[in-house]
């Protein structure tokens, strides 16, 4: 059984590695990045707060540098409703260590308002018809993450000469 200290330990890992590795230009991995984001629909979103977590697998949209999921409702809005910190998971079937590529990203979640700029906007680049929306039953609310981090694991990245995980912060 792991002590504080072995958990301690194991948890900074990846920042020690970090110190050492090869790194790609900002922009370069930010190019990357977003051919990844766009290349999926599917992430899993985890939410939480005091003892109560919560993993969903959602559809994603990417746009403005920001992930817009609509939803139905859920046990995620009981987190989100208490703490707007997320973290979303993005990645390839498992293959092996020398295809791996997967992305976790940490940001802030906001609720859009219904039949705002932002919310009607969305709808149109999901081609959703909004007359349609409202004949629906259950409502359709949508949830905008900004990211504040993006860590990004992809073997490819060490055929470049550059250590196979990278992460890019942004402004909070």
């Amino acid at each position: 059984m792991m002590d504080k200290s072995d958990y301690e330990k194991a948890s900074k890992h990846w920042q020690i590695r970090e110190d050492q590795s090869v790194k790609m230009k900002r922009s370069a991995l930010l190019l990357e990045m977003e051919k990844f984001i766009q290349s999926h629909n599917t992430c899993a979103l985890a939410t939480g707060f005091d003892r109560f977590v919560r993993c969903t697998p959602i559809e994603y949209s990417y746009k403005k540098n920001a992930f817009w999921l609509f939803s139905e409702g859920g046990l995620k809005f009981k987190a989100l409703s208490e703490n707007n910190n997320v973290c979303l998971a993005i990645y390839d079937p498992y293959r092996g260590f020398g295809s791996l590529a997967g992305m976790q990203v940490t940001g802030k979640a906001e609720i859009i308002e219904m039949w705002s700029e932002e919310y009607l906007n969305m709808l149109s680049f999901k081609k959703i018809p909004s007359q349609a929306l409202k004949r629906m039953e259950a409502q359709l609310y949508l949830i905008k993450i900004i990211p504040t981090r993006i860590d990004y694991l992809c073997s490819e990245f060490k055929k470049q000469g550059f250590d196979s995980r990278q992460y890019i912060e942004f402004s909070k």
